[in-house]
């Protein structure tokens, strides 16, 4: 597509390598209601401005101590109409699960209700400063202290760290942990175990911790394989990393198993929680003797993560842990007041709490959203979430294996998310082409070439939120395009083709990002 600039509009006309039109001429760039919109520099001007400022005396002496600017910033102005029809189309090109189903769902787009919102943006939760007098937050301190215990309980864990931001530093928080308690007893151990099945962030976090990693192999069934892990158990094995459902889709069944062998080595074990939205209410991970596990506020208790939006990842710790975990914490006093414990000496850590993971106290609008929807639904309704799940996951696995490459479809039902593969593709079509074809039918992809054991691996959460009319309708899209690649149809090479860009050079975005804007020549 013909990007506009200052100079004018240019004409448009998209043809595909095949000669299908897949857009009229045009003199704006515009497709009936999807709207073309260029860069602000090139809409904008420097004299412009939506608001009237007063002037000012330019040689009045300011406290910039000689750091005033010399020269003009540089950057151009809009009009008020002119700013809100920008990022109100700018929007339009996005895809949101306001918009549609979302093959990712529980990782990154579940659906937010707006009564989670509502509460989060209340006085005394949206406004609140991390530096206010803690008798002036009493609400806010309330509501971390009632989500803390909401977790403990749901996951049968004594301990609980509020303050990790997301996900992967939960993690860190837990392997932290977890090296502070071999520290204490003078056990120096430099290996962590992660299975094939784990989430790729386990062996990042495992090696930033400072640990060496290595890797346990899965079973052809697609969960761990125990005798190997017990094979190479000893003592410099500080831990083992497991993701619970694992990536293949699929619940650890011997857990237990692999937890008693691992402490009986001296070990501890960490549990991913990535996927507790596949188990909550169902399992609890303290009877399976996890030792430390975060859990995705995000992706269990709502609220979409995706773009870089707000996470939230408490960490749950066993009475072995509890001890080590981070500061601060929530406290609530004999007198009923709640107070924020900060400081190492407090009786409450033993004085071997590895420290911070953060200058300020977690994420107010994550916690206030997770215990609404927990409030919301209740112990048996959030038990319900995962039913509803692992049944709309597994509809979908069995809607589509006969026609998808389904490499675990043997090996029982799958929790909340269905894996497939790309084996059968005709024409050196890919996963790629077919995600890619997705797009074409108002579907953004699922997760793509994840997890590594699986080829051309598509992984699609459907979440609880889905009727089974909206599924329906994915599986019949998803079906259309799997036909097209295992037929070798060519133009899905080039896909999307009806989308506001057509298909990037990923590699060259990655490697080679344009991150600024130049005055066109002449």
């Amino acid at each position: 597509m013909n990007a506009p600039n200052k100079s004018g509009w240019k004409p448009t006309m998209e043809v595909s390598e095949d000669g299908i039109h897949t857009g009229p001429a045009t003199t704006t760039g515009n497709h009936a209601l999807m709207l073309e919109e260029p860069l602000l520099f090139e809409i904008g001007h420097a004299e412009v401005t939506g608001v009237d400022l007063p002037e000012i005396d330019t040689g009045a002496p300011t406290r910039l101590a000689g750091l005033e600017r010399s020269e003009p910033i540089g950057l151009v102005g809009l009009t008020e109409p002119e700013t809100v029809r920008h990022y109100t189309r700018l929007s339009r090109q996005n895809y949101g699960i306001d918009l549609g189903f979302f093959p990712l769902g529980s990782c990154t787009m579940k659906h937010n209700p707006r009564l989670n919102e509502k509460m989060a943006r209340l006085p005394g939760f949206a406004d609140i400063h991390p530096l206010a007098p803690q008798q002036s937050v009493q609400g806010a301190l309330e509501v971390i202290h009632q989500l803390a215990d909401w977790l403990k309980t749901l996951t049968g864990m004594p301990g609980v760290a509020m303050s990790p931001k997301a996900g992967a530093h939960g993690e860190l928080c837990g392997i932290l942990a977890i090296r502070a308690a071999h520290t204490a007893r003078g056990d120096a151990r430099e290996v962590v175990l992660v299975p094939e099945s784990a989430h790729g962030t386990n062996p990042a976090t495992a090696a930033f911790a400072g640990y060496k990693v290595e890797d346990i192999p899965a079973t052809p069934q697609g969960r761990v394989d125990v005798e190997a892990l017990k094979a190479r158990l000893g003592p410099d094995v500080a831990a083992v990393m497991i993701t619970n459902p694992n990536t293949c889709g699929l619940f650890e069944k011997d857990f237990r198993e692999i937890a008693d062998a691992v402490h009986a080595a001296g070990g501890y074990v960490y549990c991913d929680g990535a996927n507790f939205n596949a188990i909550v209410g169902r399992v609890r991970p303290g009877d399976l003797g996890v030792d430390a596990m975060h859990i995705n506020l995000h992706k269990t208790f709502s609220t979409p993560h995706g773009g870089g939006g707000p996470g939230s990842g408490p960490v749950v710790f066993s009475e072995a842990l509890m001890p080590f975990a981070p500061l601060p914490f929530v406290r609530k006093d004999e007198d009923g007041e709640f107070s924020l414990v900060e400081e190492e000496s407090r009786e409450e850590t033993r004085g071997q709490t590895f420290g911070r993971m953060t200058a300020f106290h977690g994420q107010m609008g994550m916690f206030t959203r997770a215990l609404t929807y927990m409030l919301s639904h209740g112990a048996d309704g959030l038990k319900q979430v995962a039913e509803d799940a692992v049944l709309n996951a597994n509809y979908i696995l069995r809607s589509l294996e006969d026609i998808l490459y389904a490499p675990y479809a043997d090996s029982g039902p799958c929790m909340h998310e269905a894996l497939f593969g790309d084996r059968d593709f005709g024409g050196g079509l890919s996963t790629l082409d077919l995600a890619k074809g997705l797009i074409d039918e108002g579907y953004h992809p699922m997760t793509v070439y994840f997890p590594l054991v699986v080829h051309g691996a598509m992984l699609v959460e459907p979440t609880e939120t889905e009727s089974k009319a909206s599924i329906d309708q994915f599986i019949t899209a998803f079906r259309h395009v799997t036909e097209r690649a295992l037929a070798g149809d060519e133009t899905l090479k080039q896909a999307p083709y009806y989308a506001p860009r057509r298909r990037l050079d990923e590699t060259a975005a990655a490697r080679k990002p344009k991150l600024g804007w130049s005055e066109p020549a002449g």
